[in-house]
């Protein structure tokens, strides 16, 4: 019975865990569903691949897992420590029994050193190759000199390695000590051979400024001790062993203590990361200024190797590989690796692609790296401009070279066709599009000898830069450089009355004028003069409206300023203008609103024009400005010349010798801005008589310093009609009040509204009968009082719309 129920539990105990081994498969299964699914979507993102990887090698998926990690190599560089996993996995297959799995190994060990820098990864890969490489562990020739052309070049790669190189060293010499083992004793011609090699590669190491220098000099001492066969070691000095040696020696020690503080740093574990690529790069600074290219190169690859992902190291040491190995597949590794640790810096692709062409790279790698740096994601528009442009100067310049006849420029105008398909909706006005066009149009006429498509080419930069001035200077200057002048003139008259911004419009016309006298005939010159002249001067008045804006606006702020300054004298005043009003409620004399708001508007006007007649040059003659203020305004208002397009350096003495034939001259008023002092092109001429005035005018587009006058007549009432309303205005306002004291309209008032009406062309309005609904609602007609207002209440009511039609049929 007992042995019956333990083998229950047993068989319960065995079923629980099927149960979580069967559940702990499928949530695996499902995970790994899911990360599947995130790479397929999103294969740059890296921690997924990390993930995906570390799941199938628990699951023992080895094909899976062989795949994941190749499809996360072509996008990554893969860390030591991965690649030695990998090799691990390979290595439980037994290279030893199966050659397609050595092949394979070995191939790992190479990519595996190619990504970053491991001293332990190179120890690794040349152990394998001494214990599993058939020729090699027979130490036949071929295998022997495969054997040191691996340790050679783990020497160039890590040899100068300050803190770790020395275990390469000493890997080298132990197998070619193991060497010396096998030749036969009687053989002394291969024996000391085999001895020399031993001693250089001691004299190499010694020279080189490593870690632990006196403990390979005691091994250095005792070798040759051996082989010498000396008896006391401690007291053999360096001097009697090799006295050639001594200097090198100790110029790499003191190489090493200069260096050894600065190893110290940069190895340090209490410190953060900034600290330590900081620490970097106070330390490659050391060696760009006291070391050798080779030395500079080892440290580079060390800090890439803690900081992957650092740009800025990158950039540096591309930068300095492109100045001292130019070309070359030590360069374009490089690249190739920066390029997969910082995908997203489009200067690393950029200088990957002149690396290639430097080296003469096939059109076929060139596409390739390009189109890699497509798929890239970037943090500005510019740098993707910077690829297409460096794309197409490759094709340009292979092109036109003799050694890629078959590239042909279809290729030039397909890159061409991208980058604006891609760029234009982004790059709109903007002066990297433009350049984009100006190229690609001039390729189009020069190399594809196409002018229909350079001119193609500039129709489309203009729907996008149109507004940009640059666009349309260049199309007219490839057409005048092409010798095409009618098509250059055709662009001038489409683009000569377009507004650009600053002085472009301005610009443009002048480039006109310019181009017709260095090209066109007399014709083409008038033509040109014909369509440019009001342009110039409906822009020059544009700008005047602007600066007159700008400087009301400018007076109003400041008299804004003011007005909040006194607003303290204000309050007081206000409080008394208060009591004088109450105190004129209780009489029965009260001014009507409508007067009272025209008049305070005539007198704002009044003022306006005294305010912008201050701002003029006078005629500086002293018989002249014996005049007085009136006397100028009264001919002014009668006899006086407006004048504008004005040279803005004419002075009062041009405009007197101007009308010197004329003459009748009693004032001239040259207009100033009151901000800068400049003369705003305009000027007021007052003369003795209309005859004067009239010969003055017959003058009109008359040259003046080069520039045609505007000449015409002065409005004669401008100046005198606020002042008759002002008149009438306050013989309304008497009438007004005399008759609010009567308690009746009189006939004075009725006369005065005779006198507001007006006939056509006159200077009144006229106001008759009922119909003013023209007139604002809180604004009287003229001529209507309180009385009145009682007698016609009815008419006051607003009226509807259909009411406002049958009053218009009648």
């Amino acid at each position: 019975m007992e042995s019956a129920e333990a083998e229950r539990k047993k068989d319960s105990s065995f079923s629980k865990g099927s149960d979580s081994e069967s559940e702990d498969e499928a949530q695996q299964n499902l995970q790994l569903e899911l990360l599947h699914t995130e790479l397929a979507a999103n294969p740059s993102n890296y921690d997924a691949h990390l993930q995906y990887i570390k799941l199938l090698r628990r699951m023992g998926d080895v094909d899976k897992l062989t795949r994941a990690r190749e499809a996360m190599s072509e996008l990554f560089p893969l860390s030591p420590s991965m690649w030695r996993q990998w090799v691990k996995d390979h290595l439980s297959l037994n290279p030893a029994s199966r050659p397609d799995v050595f092949s394979a190994v070995l191939n790992l060990y190479e990519r595996a050193v190619f990504d970053y820098l491991s001293v332990s990864l190179w120890c690794d890969y040349v152990n394998f190759v001494q214990e599993f490489d058939p020729m090699v562990c027979q130490c036949l020739p071929t295998g022997v000199s495969k054997a040191r052309d691996l340790f050679e070049t783990a020497l160039t790669a890590a040899g100068l390695h300050v803190l770790e190189g020395s275990k390469i060293w000493e890997a080298y010499r132990e197998y070619e000590q193991a060497i010396l083992l096998t030749i036969d004793q009687t053989d002394t011609q291969a024996k000391e051979k085999q001895l020399h090699r031993i001693r250089t590669l001691f004299h190499r190491q010694l020279s080189v400024p490593l870690a632990n220098m006196t403990t390979t000099l005691s091994a250095y001492k005792t070798w040759e001790v051996q082989q010498r066969n000396l008896q006391d070691v401690e007291s053999i000095d360096l001097l009697d062993i090799c006295p050639h040696l001594v200097s090198s020696y100790q110029k790499a020690l003191e190489m090493y203590n200069a260096r050894s503080n600065l190893e110290q740093q940069i190895s340090s574990l209490d410190i953060s990361d900034s600290e330590r690529l900081q620490h970097y790069m106070n330390y490659l600074k050391f060696e760009h200024s006291s070391g050798t290219p080779a030395r500079i190169q080892v440290l580079y690859e060390r800090a890439i190797t803690d900081f992957p992902i650092s740009p800025d190291l990158w950039l540096d040491y591309t930068s300095h590989l492109d100045n001292t190995l130019k070309a070359g597949n030590i360069v374009t590794g490089v690249y190739s690796r920066a390029t997969k640790n910082c995908p997203w810096v489009g200067e690393l692709w950029v200088r990957y692609m002149l690396s290639l062409e430097r080296g003469h790279a096939s059109e076929k790698d060139l596409a390739d790296v390009f189109e890699k740096s497509l798929q890239c994601t970037f943090s500005t528009l510019d740098e993707y401009l910077d690829l297409f442009l460096t794309r197409v100067d490759g094709l340009r310049r292979r092109m036109t070279s003799t050694c890629e006849e078959d590239l042909k420029y279809k290729t030039i105008r397909e890159t061409f066709q991208r980058a604006s398909d891609y760029l234009s909706p982004h790059l709109k006005n903007t002066k990297g599009l433009l350049h984009l066009h100006a190229y690609w149009a001039h390729l189009e006429a020069k190399l594809g000898k196409d002018i229909a498509a350079a001119r193609g080419v500039w129709e489309n930069c203009l729907k996008i830069c149109g507004s940009m001035l640059e666009a349309w200077n260049g199309y007219i200057a490839m057409e005048v450089d092409l010798g095409h002048i009618n098509e250059a003139r055709s662009i001038y008259k489409r683009c000569y009355s377009k507004r650009f911004s600053g002085t472009g419009s301005e610009d443009i016309c002048h480039s006109w004028l310019r181009f017709e006298r260095e090209f066109g005939n007399l014709e083409d010159l008038d033509h040109a003069l014909h369509k440019v002249t009001p342009r110039l001067e409906e822009l020059q008045l544009f700008r005047i409206q602007q600066e007159s804006k700008l400087a009301e606006e400018s007076e109003m702020n400041s008299r804004s300023a003011r007005n909040k300054r006194k607003l303290g004298s204000d309050i007081t005043e206000e409080q008394s203008s208060s009591k004088r009003l109450r105190d004129a409620g209780k009489k029965p004399m009260k001014a009507p609103e409508e007067n009272k708001y025209q008049v305070q508007n005539t007198s704002q006007v009044t003022n306006v024009e005294e305010v912008n007649q201050t701002n003029y040059e006078s005629d500086d003659n002293p018989r002249e400005l014996q005049f007085s203020h009136e006397k100028n305004r009264a001919y002014s208002d009668q006899c006086t010349a407006f004048i504008s397009n004005l040279h803005p350096t004419a002075n009062s003495e041009h405009v007197r010798n101007f009308f010197s034939d004329v003459g009748g001259i009693v004032a001239i008023r040259i207009l100033h801005d009151k901000f800068t002092g400049k003369s705003r092109g305009l000027a007021y001429v007052d003369f003795l008589d209309n005859e004067h005035l009239a010969a003055a005018v017959a003058k009109n587009r008359h040259k003046l310093l080069g520039k045609k006058l505007s000449i015409a007549r002065s409005d004669p009432k401008r100046g005198g009609r606020e002042s008759s309303n002002l008149k009438s205005l306050k013989e309304h306002a008497h009438a007004t009040s005399h008759s609010s004291q009567k308690g009746s309209v009189s006939k004075e008032t009725d006369d005065t509204s005779k006198v507001s009406s007006r006939k056509p062309g006159s200077d009144n309005i006229q106001l008759k009968g009922k119909n003013t609904f023209a007139v604002p609602r809180n604004v009287r007609p003229l001529g209507f009082t309180a009385n009145k207002l009682k007698a016609e209440e009815g008419d006051e009511k607003p009226k509807s719309n259909e009411e406002f039609r049958k009053m218009f049929i009648r």
